[in-house]
């Protein structure tokens, strides 16, 4: 549910700034229908209360040499929560791992992981991940193409979003 902080005018500018968060101050303001000022101060309130986290462009991977994709499934040992942390904090630290995502079922992470080439892909798999501790098991699946790849939340859902 929507916090009963964000009122229409504060979901429409965080779904214009997710759609491109290049947009001016002045844009925005007129887009949601204020002046400048106010729609600065409701930003900045936004950030200050984490609704945005930050602004970033959308990097072309294959662009940068990129070209493989994977998912990696982890099984660990342990489920306590002081190793779980360490997991989690582990996978932070590794460049190759864009994304780490706790589970229910019967893997314990799913990590995103974007590589250079398979051979980079498979040097962190051998040398890094499975000889982690903790680790039991590591299934991996690369991608062999992507249909969809959006960021952000589904403003259209949200009811009271213009």
């Amino acid at each position: 549910m929507v916090s009963s902080k964000l009122d229409a005018i504060d979901l429409k500018l965080l779904h214009l700034l997710q759609e491109d968060g290049r947009m001016t101050n002045v844009d925005l303001a007129k887009s949601v229908g204020i002046s400048a000022p106010p729609c600065l101060r409701r930003i900045r309130a936004l950030q200050d209360q984490g609704y945005i986290q930050g602004f970033h462009a959308d990097v072309n991977e294959k662009a940068l040499g990129f070209e493989v994709k994977a998912f990696a499934m982890v099984g660990l040992h342990s489920q306590a929560e002081v190793d779980l942390s360490a997991f989690e904090e582990r996978c932070r630290n590794w460049p190759l791992v864009r994304e780490c995502h706790m589970l229910n079922g019967e893997i314990d992470f799913i990590l995103k992981c974007l590589s250079p080439d398979l051979s980079s892909f498979q040097s962190f798999i051998t040398e890094e991940l499975t000889s982690a501790d903790n680790v039991a098991s590591v299934k991996t699946s690369l991608v062999i193409r992507g249909a969809k790849d959006k960021p952000g939340v589904p403003f259209s859902v949200i009811a009271n979003n213009d």
